[in-house]
């Protein structure tokens, strides 16, 4: 069968018990005696009905059982269930009790400082520019010099503030700067940057991001010159091309303005990018590839052309640690003067010959090839997992059955008061979700990697009228949903009303879900 798709660990057990993965002691009881209740055996009659109860309780109960457990629950949280199934221990041969209870206590530490570590987030860079050609004049080997640092800082679950200083020396001219940006996240959907920078290029400015569909992403900045008062404004539109590809088209009205078309590819051992940029007073066109030897060395080729220069660097770096990574580029370029003064038909020409010849390709051909191969995959990942998805299903169903009358009940009282009401919920396949509003067949493919998940998430609307499911927790884990497509990133649509009005809100697999948000209306 196929791995799973990469990710954090799945926490089923606590998707089973609907609890954060920090939850304490007494959260892990109480939510066993909710469970219980439920899915005891003793509340139901019909035999079949019975058998269902005692299986999802047997869940509930062995969930139950490894999460009260300390070292069940710390093996579980670094090696899932697997760990427990397999005997595998926190490390080679960890047989003692203190043994185990010392590895326990050291990875809680590490996980405490990576806790701490996502909150501040310290990073640097210098780097030395050495020429050859001033060497030989004897005009010294060093030709510049440049050093950053920044510190970014999670204030709060909405709100990051990253402070950074640069200094750059080339030849006898030189300069720094200090930067300041905050950032807040407004909804699932949108945020908001504020940038301040003081020094050689002092300015203000905003921007605002929104992501349009689950594929497109609008961005748009206004910055002003404290200098000369002057202002530059850019709209930039990003588009996810193929799972790893993304394009993007990017307007500059300023002192400069400009028009660029640019591509970014990164697969697993690669990452290449491409851009063409036409300027009022300039243009160009720049490229780069780098290719992952190992997990810590890399190397790399990048050229650029335009109006002005022709340069080509050829390089690559090794990682030194998980903190440092050195690398080294060699340079080589001229400087060039096509002309004193823009020719225009020369310059659109330019601009659109290269992004006419992209946007051709990708159409006929990058696109329906691409399109031909993930089917193929996801045609013969879906005869892999086949039997596994359809005893999930079955299991799922199951535990649906004993959740309807518990989740109408509370629907009803819910609609009575004008509270929160899942009217729609699908959980599968992030491009199958696309299609929800597409006419399909029983047998398609948008139906066989999703599953209807509406009856569960009304069960879980608490008295009040909201519903969290945690981050960091595979919702596939949670009672009554399955995993309709192994290997597959995988998304959560819902749809819901609350005080009369319409909602909509998309989440992955793995991030919160907090509703109802004023940010989700229709």
């Amino acid at each position: 069968m196929e791995e799973e798709e990469e990710g954090p660990p799945k926490k089923e057990l606590y998707a089973l018990l609907h609890i954060s993965p920090e939850a304490s002691d007494e959260e892990i009881r109480k939510a066993y005696r909710q469970w219980a209740q439920v899915y005891h055996p003793d509340k139901y009659q019909p035999p079949h009905m019975k058998d269902i109860a005692t299986e999802n309780f047997q869940r509930i109960c062995e969930a139950y059982e490894i999460l009260t457990d300390e070292n069940k629950r710390q093996i579980y949280d670094i090696y899932g269930m697997e760990g427990l199934t397999s005997g595998l221990e926190l490390g080679p041969k960890l047989n003692k009790a203190d043994e185990i209870k010392e590895e326990l206590d050291r990875l809680r530490r590490r996980k405490e400082q990576d806790k701490l570590s996502s909150h501040f987030r310290p990073s640097g860079t210098i780097l030395l520019s050495m020429s050859v050609p001033h060497f030989l004049y004897a005009d010294g080997f060093m030709r510049g010099m440049a050093m950053r640092s920044e510190v970014q800082s999670q204030i709060s679950k909405r709100n990051t503030l990253a402070i950074a200083g640069n200094l750059e020396v080339n030849g006898n001219a030189g300069g720094g700067a200090a930067t300041a940006v905050f950032r807040h996240q407004i909804s699932s959907v949108s945020s908001i940057e504020l940038m301040a920078s003081a020094g050689l290029h002092a300015l203000v400015g905003v921007q605002s991001t929104r992501h349009l569909t689950l594929h497109s992403t609008a961005t748009m900045a206004l910055a002003m010159s404290l200098r000369d008062g002057s202002l530059n404004l850019t709209n930039t539109w990003t588009r996810q091309l193929s799972d790893n590809a993304t394009g993007n088209i990017q307007l500059g009205l300023g002192l400069e303005s400009s028009i660029s078309v640019g591509w970014q590819k990164k697969a697993e051992n690669m990452s290449a990018a491409g851009e063409v940029k036409l300027g009022t007073g300039s243009f160009g066109a720049s490229a780069q590839y780098t290719h992952r030897f190992s997990s810590k060395s890399h190397g790399r080729v990048a050229g650029k052309i335009g109006s002005t220069n022709l340069e080509i660097e050829v390089g690559g770096g090794r990682k030194l640690s998980n903190f440092s990574t050195v690398r080294m580029l060699y340079s080589i370029g001229i400087q060039i003067l096509l002309s004193r003064r823009l020719n225009p038909m020369f310059a659109t020409g330019a601009f659109m010959i290269p992004a006419s010849v992209y946007f051709l390709l990708k159409k006929f051909f990058f696109k329906p090839y691409y399109r031909k191969r993930e089917k193929q995959k996801a045609l013969e990942n879906m005869e892999k997992t086949s039997a596994q998805v359809r005893e999930a299903r079955a299991a799922a169903e199951k535990a649906q059955q004993l959740l309807q009358n518990v989740a109408n009940r509370k629907k009803a009282r819910q609609l009575e008061r004008g509270g929160l009401v899942i009217t729609k919920a699908i959980y599968g396949n992030s491009k199958a979700l696309k299609k929800l509003d597409e006419p399909v067949e029983a047998n398609d493919e948008s139906v066989l990697q999703t599953i209807d998940v509406t009856l569960p998430l009304n069960f879980l609307v608490n008295d009040s009228g909201q519903l969290k499911l945690h981050e960091g927790v595979k919702k596939s884990g949670i009672m009554g949903f399955c995993d309709p497509c192994p290997g597959q990133p995988k998304q959560l649509y819902v749809e819901y009303t609350y005080g009369g009005r319409r909602y909509e809100v998309v989440v992955d697999d793995y991030g919160e879900l907090l509703i109802p948000q004023e940010g989700q209306r229709i």
